[in-house]
């Protein structure tokens, strides 16, 4: 093979391929052809837009979705709580129902207590028989044996049926035995702590009901805090000391010192001027408004009587403004060694209670 030939092959080799003339593109193109390209370009870009938006939409439809229904199952599940919740409650006070109607000696309750009217009517109901004006409702055997010596009568006496022991259980539970217990024993029957906050008033002497309810707040409210008092000496365990012994008189001198007090609670007689002041000592006290509370004690012990101070008879003549120093003493009402004992006691029971419920205020601390 010759060189010309080699160089002649290598050449052909180089050379690029020649263009075919079906694949073959035309150089220029007519503005017809290229407005129908855009045309069709722009189409295209605004479908495959709208196909994002329609996807970005229906995204967005079903996030709400899942979103509403997490939302309604959790009030589905809020709602069961809560009536979960109800039940529970209803079934705890309920339990607490039976077993303070149990302790007072009342019937049971029907099984079912549906609507305020019979709610109500249950309530007037006890309410007659706490107050004796109801009628005698029978009690089974066992139970009416176990409340005769509940409170101390014997449990069957001679001669006597069943109606009988009936009849003396509610005369003796309505006629002034223990029906409760406490640090004093009384038979008003105990309100819940949630209502021992008495009234701004007192209620008028011809509304029995609402005042018998006010007696139960207070002989309650002096109960607790008799009760947390010995319970925080019981604490303290400091009985050996001489301050414990004294703390350690002192509620027990308080505890005998309020007895007459809740008999006139049981009675009902107390004098009105002294159950205002003692419904407004109790107020403050239970708003922890102790030093209202002190003013109120000190307007009740103290009050506007005239009370001699220095000399007062100087001569032999009595003068003639001495016979109203002697009617105030007379008529003041520190003048009852009973009711003065039990004013201190109320007294200390305050003192107590600034410890144990201590004010958020602290200006309303006595000193």
């Amino acid at each position: 093979m010759d060189f010309a030939a080699l160089l002649a092959k290598e050449l052909d080799k180089a050379k690029p391929p020649a263009p075919s003339s079906s694949s073959s593109a035309p150089k220029y193109i007519s503005r017809r052809e290229a407005e129908e390209a855009r045309k069709a370009a722009y189409l295209a870009e605004q479908k495959r837009l709208e196909e994002e938006r329609a996807a970005k939409a229906a995204a967005k439809r079903k996030r709400e979705e899942e979103a509403e229904q997490e939302k309604r199952e959790r009030e589905e599940k809020r709602a069961r709580l809560a009536e979960e919740s109800r039940r529970r409650r209803e079934a705890k006070e309920a339990e607490e129902e039976r077993a303070r109607r149990k302790r007072l000696g009342l019937p049971e309750l029907p099984p079912s207590r549906e609507g305020s009217e019979s709610a109500a009517k249950v309530e007037e109901e006890e309410d007659d028989e706490l107050d004796g004006e109801g009628k005698e409702t029978d009690i089974v055997e066992e139970e009416l044996v176990k409340k005769l010596r509940d409170l101390g009568e014997p449990a069957v006496l001679f001669g006597e049926d069943h109606a009988a022991r009936v009849k003396r259980y509610w005369k003796t539970a309505r006629g002034g035995s223990v029906a409760a217990t406490g640090p004093i024993a009384t038979t008003l029957a105990p309100v819940e702590e949630k209502d021992m906050k008495v009234p701004d008033k007192v209620p008028p002497a011809s509304d029995k009901k609402a005042r018998r309810f006010l007696f139960r707040q207070l002989a309650s409210y002096f109960n607790m805090v008799l009760r947390e008092w010995d319970a925080a000496l019981v604490r303290e365990d400091n009985a050996d000391t001489f301050a414990g012994q004294a703390a350690r008189n002192a509620m027990v001198s308080s505890k005998e010192t309020m007895k007459p007090l809740f008999r006139k609670f049981e009675q009902g007689d107390l004098d009105e001027s002294v159950l205002e002041a003692i419904v407004e000592i109790v107020k403050a006290a239970q708003e922890r408004r102790y030093v209202d509370a002190n003013d109120g004690y000190l307007r009740l012990s103290i009050g506007k009587a005239a009370w001699p101070i220095g000399v007062t008879m100087v001569g032999i003549h009595e003068r003639s403004a001495r016979e109203k120093l002697h009617d105030g003493e007379r008529g003041h009402i520190m003048g009852s060694e009973v009711t003065r004992k039990y004013l201190q006691s109320i007294k200390r029971c305050l003192t107590f209670a600034q410890v144990r419920w201590p004010p958020e205020d602290v200006r309303q601390l006595m000193g």
